[in-house]
């Protein structure tokens, strides 16, 4: 329920006999506000408006339905800002005034990479939908060196391996788990070109502007902190940085009474990763210092 709404108090008068009283009719409840969002092509497009959705996938579905495309099309949002732009990414929440800028899949390229070093340099994260994309490249590494990678890339296949439905710690994964010193392939899909210049855009915010947050997988202190202590404990102990993975094992312990259970249901959902167990025991360690303010 949106921030701001109350629920309408029904109060009935009390009828007493021979009075003429008879009880108060209860008041209609107020019709409660459409929340209508703006949207557009971050390639460009007229501006359109959609409703009615409650996660990712029905996002995508509405801004299909406005634009006639298939929801498969698109590749990531971004809020406010038509650019591929990662710290404008659509992630936690949406605001009521945000405007949404669908990017969608342009050029298909593949590229020829030799992993010369342990690390490739990527980060990547996904669009909850099932499409795996480079979210930062580390200045001076591998793939930074091949100016034909970007951010903003969908990594469609590796060596002709589709990974299209993987989460991105998946895809992580199998980029690490790739032998030194050999080339391999990738098959990227990079977002249909912006308008170069933001005159094209004209727009429009819903008139309503009361309090009003759709939040999808919006953090709140803990897991923030939480996170980012697991990042640095991936860091440590397997050399890679990765906030999308360290949100996934918070999010799977952060429910848990005793290491046990933590470890088998970080086992359910990252088995593959076969985490040390001096890793699980640092990581249930210092999710436990942040919930009791050690942290």
């Amino acid at each position: 329920r949106a921030a701001g709404y109350e629920r309408t108090r029904v109060v009935q008068g009390q009828h007493r006999s021979g009075d003429g009283l008879a009880p108060q009719a209860a008041p209609a409840p107020s019709p409660r506000p459409r929340l209508v969002f703006h949207t557009q092509l971050a390639h460009g497009s007229p501006t359109g408006r959609i409703e009615g959705f409650t996660n990712v996938k029905e996002l995508y579905a509405r801004i299909a339905e406005v634009f006639e495309i298939s929801p498969a099309e698109i590749l990531f949002c971004t809020l406010n800002s038509h650019k591929v732009d990662m710290q404008k990414l659509l992630g936690g929440q949406i605001g009521l005034e945000d405007f949404i800028f669908a990017h969608v899949r342009g050029q298909t390229k593949e590229v020829e990479v030799t992993k010369s070093e342990d690390a490739l340099g990527l980060t990547i994260t996904d669009n909850g939908a099932g499409y795996a994309f480079i979210k930062r490249i580390k200045e001076g590494s591998v793939i930074d060196r091949l100016k034909t990678v970007c951010v903003g890339d969908h990594i469609e296949a590796i060596n002709d391996q589709s990974i299209v439905g993987c989460r991105h710690y998946e895809v992580a994964k199998m980029l690490k788990e790739l032998p030194k010193g050999q080339p391999f392939t990738l098959r990227l899909v990079e977002p249909k070109k912006a308008f170069g210049d933001d005159k094209n855009f004209h727009l429009h915010c819903s008139p309503n502007h009361f309090d009003f947050l759709l939040s999808f997988l919006q953090p709140n202190e803990f897991e923030e902190r939480a996170t980012k202590k697991v990042d640095d404990l991936l860091e440590s102990y397997m050399g890679i940085r990765d906030i999308e993975l360290a949100s996934t094992i918070v999010e799977a312990g952060k429910d848990k009474k005793n290491p046990d259970d933590f470890a088998v249901a970080l086992d359910s959902v990252l088995g593959d990763f076969a985490f040390p167990d001096v890793f699980l025991f640092d990581v249930w360690g210092a999710i436990g210092d942040v919930k009791t303010g050690r942290i």
